[in-house]
Parts: C-alpha cells; structure tokens; sequence
C-alpha cells in the first residue's frame, strides 16, 4: 500500500495539472471563437485517441511492463502538454494546433490508463477492491474539484501559457514518482510478446470475451447510450455557463458543484455501495438524469449548480458498481483487454456526441430558442430565451433521456440479472479499476 500510495499522489497531481490545461484552453476556445462546436471538438481531441488506441493499450497492459508504459505514457503526454505552452509562451498559437497537440497528447495518455489500472491490481487485496476504485475516483473527485477553481482563479492574473506550464510540472511529478517504486512481479501466466497475427488475435479476445457473456454485453451496450446522452450535456455545460457567467464564476460554480462528487467519492469509499450492485446502477442512474435536467432550466447559477451537485453525487455510486462487476467477472489474466474494450463499447460513441451537441446547439437549438424563434413560445415560459436557453433545451432532453434509458434497462432481465446468470472468475488478483461514465465531467 506504500507503493500505492506514492503512485497514486503522483496521479493525483497529474491529474490537477490537466484539469487546468483543459479548463483553460476550453474556456479560451469558447471566448475566441463563441461557437460552442469548437468548444465541443477541444473535447473532441481529448476524447478520439481513447476510443481508437484503447484495444492496443489494454494489450500492451497485459503483455508490457506496466510501470515502464506508464513512464513512457507521462512522458509523451508531457511532451505534448510542453508544446501547447510553448506555443502560447511565444504568442504563435493556433487552434487547429491545439486540438492536434491534444490528440497526440491524448494518444499517449491512453496507453497510461489500463496500465495503471491493471498495475494497481498488483497492489490492491481482493477485499479491499471497492475501497481502491474509491480512492482512484476520490483522486478523479478532488482534482475536478479543485482545478476549476484554481484555473479560473488563475486565468485572472497568469496567461494562459503560465497555466499550461504548470501542466507540464505535473507530469514531471508523476514521472518522478513512478522512478521511484519498484512494481510488483505480474503474475504467472502472463502472455508474451508476439507477431501482428498474435497481437491481432489477442485484441480480438477482448471483444469475443464480452461479446460471449451476454450480460456484460448489454451492461456495456447500456451504457453506451448513456454515456452518448451524458456526453452531449458534458459538451455543453461550460458554454451554457458562460454565456451568462464569467470564467472565473465558472470556475467557481464547477469546483461548488464537485463537491457532490467528492461526498459520493467518499460515501462510496467507505460504504462499498449496495450488496446487489446493480442496485447501485438502477438507484443512482435517475439523480444523474434529474441533476442534468435541472441544470437545463434556468440560466441562474443556484438552479445550475444544484443540478449538477446531484449528478456528480451519483457518479461514484454508477462507476463503482459497474466497475465492481466487470472486475469479479473477468478472469484476471485478460483484464487488461477487456477492460479496455469495455471502455471502447461504454464510451465509443463520446467523441461523436461532442460534435453533434455543438452542432446541434450552434446551427438548431440556439436559433430556435432565441428571441422570435420556432421553440421560444413553446418552452420560453419556464426555459427562458436568447444566449444559452437553446443549450438549457438540450440538457433537458438529456435528463430525459437517461431516465427513460434506465427505466427501461431495470425492466430487460438480462440487464437486472446480470450478477446472478454469470459464474464469477477465479481471481488470482486484484483487478482494475473504475470504468468510466462519460458526459459528466468538470473540466
């Protein structure tokens, strides 16, 4: 746990570093071009690579030295993050620059995730499974609840290049403390390296593992069109904020809001969630469609904090089931695999969503909601109109529609029944961790 520990700081700061890359160079995208698409392919670029590269990595996180992938991750990561502060240092910055700088950086980020996750399996009891995918999404909670705030403190006096260098320092702290420590022997069975016919056959057992459980299958398959819905008001939260809010208020009112998803960190670090976790999925679900749909109604910062204090409180709860499930049934040896194909099933759609919701809002529901427009009779009365109330339409959509998605997933007995009707794997050890809900991010 000593290893654990110092690993885990070294993310966490790393972590807090790249919250205030991206809550900086979204805010500056919005606030030079005003199109909410631009905002939306900035996430667009951090996102793609995942989707793409996530197959490989969690491979190469069975086969590789996990603590050298990880090294060399933070480093290319940093090196990338390096060039977007240089580029802003000597004042030669280009927007078609920085959402390439992030994919390359997002790129090398990617092989980091299932490498860890997996690495931190060598580390972690069985017992104590739970209590770690809390303390990793704790680490998540307290960097989106501070970066924020620090970031739209800091863009008040510091430049924009200042803050991205800070990035920089971050990842140099992580690589130190993986240097550090020595990694756990993996254990015994462990593939080995081969061709490209093997590393083919090998990725396509990730998915063939998924695809011959049927109800981990349809978990994954739920959660893709959550995470769709999620995705969309995730593209549109900070656009909606600061079309009647100022950054350093965003900033503010992002960190207030995270503080529901510290508490439900924390609640579920130390409760575990319910016996039955799929309980923890159908239970929390609806007050993450309820927070979304309230912070849609109306363009006044109590209303929309509120709304989103009750969709990030529900997060944990949603991760650590759904995580706590797939990792006691998978056999440990592919995990790596198929923990990235689960991320890839859940969360492929994401980087899609991004672009729709900022065409959607720019091009459709902003025009309609404005003053004299087609829905502004229809839904102004309790939505309001002009800047921002076709954004406001959009998230009301969304909650929704995760409400009616979970509805009808606790009524389709694959779904409801998915711990009963699969056998749990032998564990051998400790497996990864927190599988994502996309869509409800602070940064």
């Amino acid at each position: 746990m000593k290893t654990f520990r110092i690993i885990w700081l070294g993310q966490l700061l790393s972590l807090l570093g790249s919250g205030l890359n991206a809550f900086a160079l979204g805010v500056w995208v919005y606030q030079q071009t005003g199109s909410t698409t631009r905002f939306a392919l900035v996430l667009f670029s951090g996102s793609l690579p995942g989707v793409l590269l996530l197959p490989v990595a969690g491979l190469l996180a069975d086969r590789w030295d996990r603590r050298l992938t990880m090294v060399l991750s933070d480093a290319g990561a940093g090196l990338g993050a390096l060039a977007l502060a240089l580029m802003f240092a000597t004042g030669r910055v280009s927007i078609g620059w920085i959402y390439l700088l992030l994919i390359f950086s997002s790129s090398l980020a990617t092989f980091q995730r299932p490498a860890y996750s997996a690495a931190v399996g060598q580390f972690v009891s069985k017992d104590d499974l739970t209590r770690a995918n809390g303390m990793v999404r704790t680490a998540q909670a307290v960097a989106q609840l501070f970066a924020p705030l620090l970031a739209g403190l800091l863009l008040s006096f510091l430049s924009i290049g200042t803050i991205l260098f800070l990035d920089v320092a971050s990842f140099g702290v992580a690589l130190a403390t993986l240097l550090a420590v020595r990694f756990p022997e993996m254990p015994s069975g462990e593939p080995q390296v081969g061709g490209a016919a093997s590393w083919r056959r090998e990725i396509a057992q990730g998915f063939s593992y998924i695809g011959a459980r049927q109800g981990l299958l349809s978990l994954m398959v739920f959660f893709a069109v959550l995470n769709f819905a999620g995705s969309c008001a995730n593209a549109l939260v900070q656009p909606l904020i600061l079309s009647f809010a100022s950054p350093r208020a965003l900033g503010t009112m992002l960190t207030t809001a995270g503080i529901g998803l510290l508490v439900g960190s924390v609640v579920m670090s130390v409760w575990g969630g319910p016996k039955r976790r799929v309980l923890g999925i159908f239970g929390f679900m609806p007050l993450a469609g309820a927070g979304i749909l309230l912070a849609g109604l109306r363009p006044s910062i109590p209303v929309v904090v509120a709304g989103l204090i009750l969709a990030f409180f529900s997060l944990p709860f949603i991760e650590g089931a759904t995580t706590a499930i797939v990792q006691s049934k998978v056999d440990p040896k592919v995990q790596g695999r198929v923990f990235a194909v689960t991320h890839v099933i859940a969360s492929g759609l994401a980087p899609i969503a991004y672009v729709i919701a900022g065409l959607l809002s720019d091009r459709v529901f902003e025009p309609l909601m404005a003053p004299g427009g087609a829905l502004a009779p229809v839904f102004g009365p309790f939505l309001g109109v002009g800047k921002g109330r076709g954004m406001g339409l959009i998230l009301l959509l969304v909650g929704v529609v995760l409400l009616l998605t979970t509805a009808i997933g606790a009524l389709l007995p694959r779904l409801r029944n998915v711990e009963d009707d699969l056998p749990d794997a032998v564990p051998a050890t400790p497996s990864p961790l927190p599988l994502p809900v996309d869509g409800l991010e602070l940064t």
